[in-house]
């Protein structure tokens, strides 16, 4: 956790930050090229979220390990939670795991994730401080051999209200090619942070995604962080004079 004490009502969220995969995992079969790519991670997303976090004084919770060995974004349930498959590319060693295994990552990887997330929540409502549920995320301009031409994807599951507002707030002279529940949306099993922190706890929600390749460069990387930050400030200064 970042920022603790932070006074803002932002409580940032980054599932994907990591690429590190618990040593008793080994490589899961993979090569280190892969396990450095974006299957592994959301390249960029988690200094993205550290800028937001110090630009908001905002609280940022972020996973330690590779989505790889458990996605946090994802229910146990899910058969994406631990992927057989990530984008063309096969992942031996979740393909092969034991259901000992695959509930060891639960208990070890995901439970304590959303525990901490919990517990935030909750500390929040006691101390009287107000709650919207921000999750930043990145994703590949190109995914299975398809270009993707959305910058910045703001998505949403069942309540739309904070995200409205960021859209239009980026909409207003960012720049960025900005779509709604765009490259993913509910139908991808997307939402699960969004659903079991957000919209059952009666809270405002939104997912950001980011292309990575604006990122990967200083330039629009500082562009991305500007915009957003203002952004997401004019959506809370909005709903509070709202």
């Amino acid at each position: 956790m970042e920022r603790p004490e932070g006074r803002s009502p932002v409580l940032l969220i980054c599932e994907h930050a990591s690429r590190v995969i618990p040593r008793s995992l080994g490589d899961l079969g993979l090569s280190e090229e892969l396990r450095s790519s974006h299957i592994a991670w959301d390249p960029g997303a988690l200094d993205l979220s550290l800028f937001l976090s110090r630009g908001l004084d905002a609280v940022l919770i972020h996973q330690r390990f590779s989505r790889l060995s458990y996605d946090c974004n994802r229910p146990p349930e899910s058969d994406s939670a631990i992927p057989k498959c990530s984008e063309i590319f096969d992942i031996p060693g979740n393909i092969f795991a034991p259901a000992e295994e695959k509930q060891a990552r639960v208990d070890g990887i995901y439970r304590p994730f959303q525990t901490a997330v919990t517990q935030e929540i909750a500390r929040r409502k006691a101390a009287g401080q107000p709650t919207v549920l921000v999750t930043i995320h990145s994703f590949t301009p190109v995914f299975k051999g398809v270009r993707r031409d959305v910058e910045i994807g703001i998505l949403h599951d069942s309540d739309a209200r904070f995200a409205d507002r960021v859209i239009v707030a980026l909409d207003g002279g960012s720049g960025f090619v900005v779509r709604r529940n765009d490259p993913y949306g509910p139908e991808d099993g997307v939402t699960h942070t969004l659903i079991e922190h957000g919209v059952r706890n009666g809270l405002r929600n939104v997912m950001v995604e980011v292309r990575n390749d604006l990122l990967a460069d200083e330039t629009s990387r500082k562009r991305v962080e500007e915009h957003l930050l203002r952004a997401i400030v004019g959506s809370i200064n909005t709903e509070t004079a709202a």
